[in-house]
């Protein structure tokens, strides 16, 4: 019997800085079978994007096919979960896939983070180190780990940083919508709380890296920089040549699946 998905279902994270509760929707896939033998999957998103974008929904189709249990969800102010995106941070975000990771998984897990994903991945996984858990593996898809400081920050131009600053918002252009990406101030100043790239980043659990080459987002000498700092647990590099930010195409999903099963 293949694995079943849940509708929707929400769960309430309670702001660690006070203020009204957040209502995170995520779906999960049983595990069924020789599935469930198997680590699960989370998936965690990217900086705009949901849980009914290309990937996770490939990832979704593949788990039912293979009976392996995904949880996937969107943020506070993403898809289906309520709040405004301009009023999130990396850590209102953080603190909402540690509520969904508790709420709706059990046994060994494999994270799969895709550009601001991976960074929250690797959030998730100290928040999870210092209580005593860690996760099976990791799967970093153009990993944008502390992409506030390092790809918006140092590469806005007097313009931008002004508004940031003076009004509290930039309208970046996006070249994945027609409507510009607001990049607040909340979300800079924030995001200084929990920058990684400075120092040896500890995951306790093999970590892969998938990286295009293309990339005009997170160019591949950020996931070079990245692996220096991962130097203490296994990480295997694979560099896509023609791969863009997205890898969403069919040879780039089929490199996804083969990288997790190969984990577990």
């Amino acid at each position: 019997m293949e694995g079943e998905e849940d509708e929707s279902r929400f769960v309430d994270v309670v702001p660690a800085a006070g203020g009204a509760p957040r209502r995170i929707a995520f779906r999960r896939r049983s595990a069924q079978g020789a599935g469930a033998l198997r680590p699960g999957v989370v998936f965690l998103g990217g900086f705009a994007s949901d849980m009914c974008g290309s990937k996770a929904s490939f990832l979704d189709e593949w788990a039912q096919r293979e009976g392996r249990g995904l949880l996937r969800f969107d943020y506070s102010g993403h898809g289906e979960s309520s709040g405004r995106f301009e009023d999130g941070t990396i850590g209102s975000w953080l603190e909402d896939s540690l509520a969904v990771f508790d709420a709706a998984t059990v046994g060994p897990q494999i994270l799969v983070g895709t550009s601001m994903g991976g960074w929250i991945a690797l959030l998730l996984t100290q928040r999870l180190v210092a209580s005593g858990r860690r996760p099976h593996a990791l799967v970093l898809i153009a990993p944008a780990v502390d992409f506030t400081e390092e790809l918006l920050w140092k590469s806005a131009d007097a313009q931008a940083r002004q508004a940031i600053l003076e009004r509290g918002v930039w309208p970046r252009p996006s070249r994945y919508a027609p409507e510009p990406t607001p990049i607040t101030r909340a979300l800079i100043e924030e995001g200084r709380a929990h920058l990684l790239m400075r120092g040896l980043i500890r995951t306790h659990a093999p970590v892969h890296i998938l990286q295009g080459m293309q990339d005009e987002d997170v160019p591949y000498a950020h996931a070079l920089r990245l692996v220096d700092r991962l130097s203490a647990d296994p990480v295997t590099l694979s560099l896509i040549v023609d791969g863009d930010h997205r890898l969403s195409r069919p040879q780039d999903l089929d490199h996804l699946v083969a990288t997790l099963e190969a984990l577990g």
